[in-house]
């Protein structure tokens, strides 16, 4: 398994690029503000052919390179229907006013083609198999994807702005919900294995069972469930 990832743009967002291994077929995820030089460089580095965009959740940070990319490599865009207006209306998702500056000139919009992601269902791409959860909180329509435990490679879970190293994603932006959030790090998070291996829209790589074990959201969340209380401590959230 071949997994390259890089901070792009002014927010730092991971794009990461996933295939069975070098020169083969692969997939891209958030391909955000900035990330369209990383994404070519990593391509040609490994030898890699695109073959789908997949996307966490609607976020300029997180969407603003997705219409170079996919044109240049003639491949679709995937994303849950709740988030898909904010390719082409990205001030509305940051409750911000039709015109006004967003970090310069962006490509905004839609690619020619785009596919909508559902709970549940499992995407089959580059001879790879990504597991979708509706993960709202952050947005209406985030999401995240996990591929499966293969030999002696862990599950990779790639969470998106849901889960971070040691915290979560905001939520006081339009369509942002603490108690959705908490909601589906309960469901999506919680029933995964120790050794699952996160990967987040930003910052470092983490697991789930480091995550049970420090995390003071997915620690809170654990608790409810047990019936326990809380824990006091919280760490700054995070995500655009």
């Amino acid at each position: 398994m071949l997994i390259a990832g890089f901070p792009a743009g002014a927010w730092g967002t991971n794009c990461y690029l996933v295939a069975p291994s070098a020169g083969e077929e692969c997939v891209i995820i958030d391909p955000g503000h900035q990330a369209t030089q990383g994404v070519e460089e990593t391509l040609r580095k490994h030898r890699l052919k695109p073959v789908a965009v997949v996307l966490t959740h609607g976020h300029i940070d997180h969407v603003a390179s997705v219409v170079p990319v996919c044109g240049a490599h003639d491949v679709p865009a995937w994303i849950h229907p709740e988030d898909r207006y904010m390719m082409s209306d990205p001030e509305k998702a940051l409750g911000r006013s039709i015109g006004m500056p967003l970090m310069g000139e962006l490509t905004v919009g839609e690619p020619d083609d785009v596919r909508e992601l559902t709970d549940g269902s499992r995407l089959k791409l580059a001879g790879m198999e990504f597991s979708v959860a509706h993960a709202p909180g952050h947005t209406k329509g985030s999401v995240t994807f996990q591929m499966p435990e293969a030999a002696d490679i862990p599950s990779v879970f790639f969470s998106g702005d849901l889960l971070f190293a040691g915290s979560i994603g905001r939520t006081d932006l339009p369509g942002g919900s603490h108690a959705e959030i908490l909601q589906s790090l309960a469901r999506v998070c919680l029933p995964l294995d120790d050794s699952t291996v996160v990967l987040s829209g930003h910052g470092s790589q983490t697991t789930i069972g480091r995550e049970r074990a420090t995390n003071p959201y997915l620690r809170e969340v654990a608790a409810r469930r047990q019936g326990q209380a809380a824990d006091p401590t919280a760490a700054p959230r995070r995500g655009m």
